[in-house]
């Protein structure tokens, strides 16, 4: 598989100066956040590793994935949630989420004994409800999208005197995603472009801080029906889509957060739309090289591809909560097993 990238159309110069105090949604984060992030979440996310990519056909072999289908939790939302619930200190939380931003709150919450209440989207993956409510959640269903989710979500937190942790809309959660990209640019610092998928933008956000004096490109890749980066920046402020049915269905969201969209516009470099079909393909070819993704883990990779481009890249494959694997949430290891492991490289001790 091609190690790939896309030339953008350049970004405007990047915010300075860091935002509000972290407790409350605002235009933060900064970029020194993240080593606090990491330092934070450090006994409770592994640093997951860089691995080669698949390479058939005439494909280059410099393309790698960073790991976080390995994540604690299945997925990177792990350390986003982790960050705002120890710098945060609650005892009761309240989220709006897919599934794995939830999971990730869940498996902290039964550690920490705090009580969380999620909130789901119609259509939510019942798999992912059900190891949401396994690990000791309570689980609330809207009848709408993304938007009435949050909705849902804000009032609940304010009738139960809860603490609100948006699955990406935070600058807690934005600096803990960050840390991916601090991980990757720390064991591939040669690198040319990352491929960042993008639904909420909390990751494509925390990775674009985490390269804000960094040379590389930063490519979100986001499912052709829920462009809402793309439509937004195109249109010069935050714009909402309707509810959409991708398979993607940890990217689902309609309207861009007020904390990750001012840092994707002033930093990210290009956004390339993936349609369902790629997106299956892709987590398709994942599984046959032993990269157990979901289908929203696959979305970067299928960026990737479709870009074409023959360079030194990284594709975050962002989660591996699939149906088949969501039964080792239930305390089991910090990441599901994989079969025939492509060869690590740039490898750093869990932690």
């Amino acid at each position: 598989m091609t190690a790939l990238g896309l030339r953008g159309t350049g970004a405007v110069p990047p915010p300075a100066g860091p935002g509000p105090a972290p407790d409350r949604p605002g235009p933060g984060p900064h970029p020194s956040d993240l080593p606090d992030a990491a330092a934070r979440i450090a006994p409770y996310v592994v640093r997951t590793p860089l691995l080669r990519g698949p390479a058939p056909g005439a494909l280059g072999p410099g393309l790698l994935l960073k790991a976080e289908h390995r994540q604690a939790g299945g997925s990177f939302k792990m350390r986003g949630a982790a960050n705002a619930v120890l710098a945060l200190g609650a005892d009761r939380v309240v989220t709006g989420s897919s599934g794995n931003h939830a999971i990730a709150l869940a498996r902290l919450a039964r550690s920490l004994g705090i009580r969380l209440t999620v909130v789901l989207a119609a259509g939510a993956a019942p798999a992912k409800a059900a190891a949401i409510r396994a690990l000791g959640g309570e689980t609330v269903q809207v009848a709408g999208g993304v938007a009435e989710r949050e909705e849902r979500a804000r009032s609940l937190a304010a009738e139960r005197d809860a603490v609100l942790v948006p699955s990406s809309d935070h600058p807690l959660v934005v600096a803990g995603a960050g840390t991916v990209g601090s991980e990757l640019l720390a064991d591939a610092p040669d690198i040319e472009t990352v491929y960042v998928p993008t639904g909420g933008g909390g990751l494509l956000a925390g990775v674009c801080l985490a390269a804000l004096h960094h040379p590389v490109r930063v490519v979100g890749v986001e499912p052709s029906r829920t462009p809402r980066y793309a439509r937004s920046l195109a249109a010069g402020h935050p714009v909402q889509l309707p509810p959409s049915a991708t398979v993607a269905d940890g990217l689902r969201g309609q309207r861009p957060g007020a904390v990750p969209y001012p840092i994707i516009r002033d930093r990210v470099d290009e956004l390339i739309e993936v349609g369902d079909r790629e997106i299956l393909a892709t987590a398709a070819l994942l599984h046959r090289h032993g990269v157990d993704a979901e289908p929203s883990g696959a979305v970067a990779l299928a960026g990737a591809l479709r870009a074409g481009r023959r360079e030194r890249a990284v594709a975050i494959v962002s989660g591996g909560n699939t149906p088949t694997r969501l039964h080792s949430l239930r305390g089991g290891p910090t990441h599901a097993p994989t079969v025939g492991d492509p060869v690590a490289v740039g490898t750093a001790p869990t932690s």
